[in-house]
């Protein structure tokens, strides 16, 4: 955040300031009392379990600058008074959003939201200073706070954006006012409360249709529902996609180092590498390479500065252990980007077993059993399932009967790491994922723990 003195933050989240309160200037906007910070602005948050209000004299002793509460709440600290924090939070970003010079990129979509925003960020990052969501800091917290983390030194400012009721999306973009808009793909992810896949393109489409006639929306050509996106866009519309798309990749091969594929883009080609498996990620990396062309980075620079990103942590993380090769794509699951996970293993060279582990996937509602048969009528040729959870025997009941060579069920993630244990050697491959619920992140850490003893 720019320094802004906490009179200007006051009228940009059109809250009314304490009296008599002396030269204050802010840096940060927080809303976790455990990240306070001298100089930093402290939104007292109330939500259903918790309410921040609680900890204000904590924060003053940690050294907060200010905070930001409800009406009726009284502190020793320079307060900000709004009728409701979440609201005052969102309309702080909202005006503060308006003075920056900063050019936004705004990324949502089903699957792929944090790898292409890292992606993005890379080609930007070849030219630009650039800034990015932080996590997953995409929902109606930490959008505003994203926005609030921008300051005149970035020059682009990558934000995802997520959501999982209807609604959700459109005021979003109303904060991030974004010059360009990345819509990954629309897929299943939390059908369970929109219902259909047409709801849940509408309502990323928010995104899209928010972006003004001088901006950009950059879609999936691979996507059915891009066509009905781009007929809802006053912005320039293009594609970019594997075999297909204004921009496309051809000629793709995977190992367990990455894939290399070919880019082609109006009469230029490049060879290009990504250090991350998956087709899908490759057409996340086509997604970024558009947005960066449209703004002035050349096709060479834009694929060197994707052959070293690094994503966040749990996106198909390739890692090697003991001589055994993991996919760690344990930060959540939806049954599209099960698909493209298995599909990611079945591609890559093993000298030993494919192996998948699987957790439940959360959010489908009513489709979750055939989410799940889905998942395990793709896992047909790997060579051992293992799955993790009542929920998860959907999978293995649909795997049984596909013809996985071997099933085994377990109740919990120290279960299921024991039976890996068993059955491991050099040179298997193993990828790892489920919902955030299903907490998969522990089946690596166990085994993380004990193949590196069992090998000193």
């Amino acid at each position: 955040m720019n320094p802004t003195p906490l009179t200007t933050a006051a009228s940009l989240a059109e809250g009314t300031l304490s009296p008599g309160v002396a030269s204050v200037t802010i840096r940060r906007v927080v809303t976790d009392s455990r990240d306070i910070q001298p100089g930093d602005l402290f939104v007292a948050l109330k939500g259903p379990n918790h309410d921040a209000h609680h900890f204000i004299s904590e924060v003053a002793e940690r050294g907060a600058a200010a905070v930001m509460v409800h009406e009726n709440v009284e502190s020793t600290l320079p307060t900000i008074r709004v009728k409701d924090t979440l609201t005052g939070l969102q309309t702080l970003a909202s005006n503060y959003r308006s003075t920056l010079r900063t050019h936004v990129v705004g990324i949502t979509g089903s699957n792929g939201k944090t790898s292409t925003k890292d992606l993005t960020a890379a080609v930007f990052g070849s030219r630009f200073t650039v800034c990015k969501t932080r996590g997953n800091l995409n929902n109606h917290i930490g959008l505003p706070l994203s926005v609030l983390a921008i300051d005149d030194s970035h020059e682009v400012a990558i934000l995802e954006m997520g959501m999982n009721h209807a609604g959700e999306i459109a005021p979003l973009a109303a904060i991030a006012r974004s010059h360009v808009a990345i819509i990954t793909n629309i897929g299943t992810a939390h059908i369970e409360f929109l219902k259909t896949r047409e709801a849940i393109a509408a309502e990323k489409a928010e995104l899209a249709s928010a972006v003004t006639p001088e901006g950009l929306v950059i879609l999936n050509a691979n996507d059915a529902f891009t066509p009905w996106i781009s007929e809802r866009c006053s912005a320039v519309v293009t594609t970019a996609g594997i075999e297909t798309g204004d921009l496309s990749a051809t000629d793709l091969a995977s190992d367990a180092e990455g894939t290399s594929f070919i880019v082609r883009f109006q009469g230029e080609e490049c060879s290009a590498f990504l250090p991350i498996p998956g087709r899908h990620m490759v057409g996340n990396a086509l997604l970024a390479i558009s947005a960066g062309l449209a703004h002035g980075v050349n096709l060479p620079s834009a694929v060197a500065a994707l052959a070293h990103v690094q994503l966040t942590a749990g996106r198909l993380e390739s890692r090697e252990i003991a001589g055994i090769h993991f996919l760690d794509d344990t930060y959540n699951a939806n049954p599209d980007s099960m698909l493209a996970a298995l599909a990611t293993l079945e591609s890559l060279p093993c000298s030993g077993k494919r192996i998948a582990v699987l957790g439940a996937m959360g959010e489908l509602g009513e489709q979750s059993e055939a989410g799940h048969r889905q998942v395990g009528a793709a896992a047909a040729n790997i060579d051992i399932l293992v799955t993790v959870g009542e929920t998860a025997d959907w999978i293995a009941d649909e795997a049984s009967q596909s013809g996985t060579p071997q099933v085994i069920r377990t109740a919990d993630t120290a279960q299921a790491a024991a039976a890996l244990l068993s059955i491991l050697q050099p040179g298997d491959c193993v990828l790892v994922k489920g919902s955030r619920s299903a907490r998969m992140e522990q089946v690596i850490a166990e085994l993380t723990i004990s193949l590196q003893f069992a090998s000193s």
